[in-house]
């Protein structure tokens, strides 16, 4: 692993409402603010999966790190005209440019691992780079996504984390949460797109990173590993002892595997 950065003096963190391209709206952004831009995209879990880690990437990095809450996530209203992963990638990169945002490293996990490649995808100036962490979105032949319709909260924490100790208080009861209603909102009941996948050998000369949990239960490291393949100028990293969400379960090992990629 590579040596950590130490830490600066790190501003206090701003919560602002940042516009979207077009008139679409608004979202609410999280701005730890120091230089070079990371654009960290949640997944199903919400946007609380990635407040440590973007805490841990702005001091260690001494970077400017922004953590939107997906419109429909945490109670925030949807933006009318967003209804896909598609449109909501391509509302970020519009966001990106109504901040006036350049050389921005976008990092995804889970949903947002998806959204990551669709903005990769979009090859815009203001994007240097793309980091998918256990991301969803494709469809490979013989390792399906896990389907967790009708799993209980603890149930899904189990498939999830490698040492299901280090996951947060699991909510009760079953059905669809409202953050899992709203992912589903733009990703469809089936959580992919077939299209995806050949879609991502168009890359040819933008710098993916695929990173992936060794023990994740919801997508495999072998649906990791072909996410990888899909991408001509991508890295696969297995992380150890790691599930779903690296950037929970070993924070650590994400951040050292990042540095080790380059990735600051």
């Amino acid at each position: 692993m590579s040596t950590s950065v130490p830490a600066g003096s790190l501003r206090p963190t701003r919560v602002l409402t940042a516009p979207l391209a077009d008139g679409l709206g608004a979202v609410t952004v999280e701005d730890r603010d120091h230089t070079r831009p990371y654009l960290l995209l949640h997944g199903g879990g919400g946007p609380a999966t990635m407040t440590g880690f973007a805490d841990l990437l702005a001091q260690r990095t001494h970077s400017r790190v922004l953590t939107p809450t997906h419109p429909g996530f945490a109670g925030t209203p949807h933006v009318p005209g967003v209804t896909s992963t598609r449109d909501l990638a391509a509302a970020y990169v519009g966001m990106l440019g109504e901040l006036g945002l350049s050389d921005v490293t976008v990092i995804g996990n889970s949903f947002g691992g998806w959204l990551a490649a669709e903005i990769a995808l979009l090859d815009s100036p203001r994007v240097s780079g793309a980091v998918i962490v256990d991301g969803i979105g494709i469809e490979v032949e013989g390792h399906p996504m896990t389907s967790i319709a009708g799993f209980t909260p603890a149930e899904v924490q189990k498939l999830s984390f490698h040492d299901p100790r280090k996951a947060p208080p699991a909510a009760g009861g079953k059905g669809l949460s409202p953050d899992i209603q709203a992912l589903i909102s733009y990703t469809g009941p089936t959580m992919s797109d077939p299209s995806l996948l050949q879609r991502l050998s168009t890359l040819g000369h933008f710098p993916v990173h695929v990173v992936w949990g060794e023990s994740d239960g919801i997508v495999s490291p072998a649906y990791g590993k072909a996410y990888a393949s899909a991408i001509p100028l991508s890295k696969f990293t297995p992380l150890p002892r790691t599930g779903h969400l690296p950037q929970v379960e070993t924070p650590e090992e994400l951040l050292g595997a990042l540095l080790d990629l380059g990735v600051n």
